[in-house]
């Protein structure tokens, strides 16, 4: 049968991007205190299309998929790029996994138990050299210092939503990272609060008020003290409670 894809294009204009997108995959998570997580990813895979080819082989990209069904994971990232560049004779392969993670947390006070949902991200990108990008989106309590300088009676708090993205030259563990900002914020979000917990965490947000400007700068200062990171980027959206917008602030530090 004749190979449309691997037509020539009168064109001869090059892509830096193509591949498939959104597909829902099992993969592998290290989990500190579990060792393992299973979880399902929304997974994309591209390559680099030189301009001489009409098109890529889209269902390559699946086969090179089911060869580490099940077993997709941190650890063979760079593997599985290196197999999408051989089997699409591609110069550079990109792999993203965005996936949601869960850890187990304590409420303050009464102690009760339950799963809190991080949405995370893995990004590899393979070209002569590989690079590989972690992220996690953490919700976190703030407290606007303003209205508790100006208020007489309490303050506005809001969830806000801090993304952070680093580039490391040994392991981080998710649990760490996402504690590194949890630490930053006026107060931490948790799945489960009785009315004792609810109580402490109101007072803990509202003795510990934090502008956007405020969180990014304590993440990078945490952050930046950690010399296994080499770059890291930081963003935190405020989703304020009285206004009819968010505020916004963010942070990058260091080489890729």
């Amino acid at each position: 049968m004749p190979d449309l894809q691997q037509s020539p294009d009168e064109r001869r204009i090059p892509i830096d991007k193509v591949g498939v997108k959104d597909i829902r995959y099992p993969i592998v998570v290290q989990d500190k205190y579990r060792e393992r997580q299973y979880t399902v990813a929304r997974v994309n895979m591209y390559v680099d299309l030189p301009a001489h080819f009409k098109g890529t082989h889209m269902s390559r990209f699946i086969e090179v998929l089911n060869l580490y069904h099940g077993e997709i994971s941190v650890d063979n990232i760079e593997t599985i790029l290196t197999e999408m560049k051989k089997r699409l004779g591609a110069d550079r392969a990109h792999l993203e996994l965005d996936f949601p993670y869960f850890i187990e947390k304590r409420a303050p006070v009464s102690g009760a138990r339950g799963l809190l949902e991080y949405q995370c991200r893995m990004v590899g990108t393979l070209a002569d050299q590989f690079d590989f990008m972690l992220e996690a989106r953490v919700p976190v309590t703030s407290l606007c210092p303003c209205s508790k300088e100006i208020s007489e009676r309490g303050a506005h708090n809001q969830r806000s939503l801090v993304t952070v993205r680093v580039r490391y030259s040994e392991h981080i563990w998710l649990e760490d990272l996402i504690a590194w900002v949890e630490e930053c914020a006026s107060c931490e979000v948790y799945a489960l609060l009785k009315r004792e917990d609810e109580k402490a965490v109101t007072e803990r947000a509202y003795d510990n008020p934090m502008f956007v400007e405020d969180m990014v700068r304590a993440v990078t200062e945490k952050l930046a003290a950690q010399k296994r990171i080499r770059w890291f980027s930081i963003q935190c959206e405020n989703f304020e409670s009285i206004h009819n917008h968010s505020a916004y602030a963010m942070i990058e530090h260091g080489a890729r």
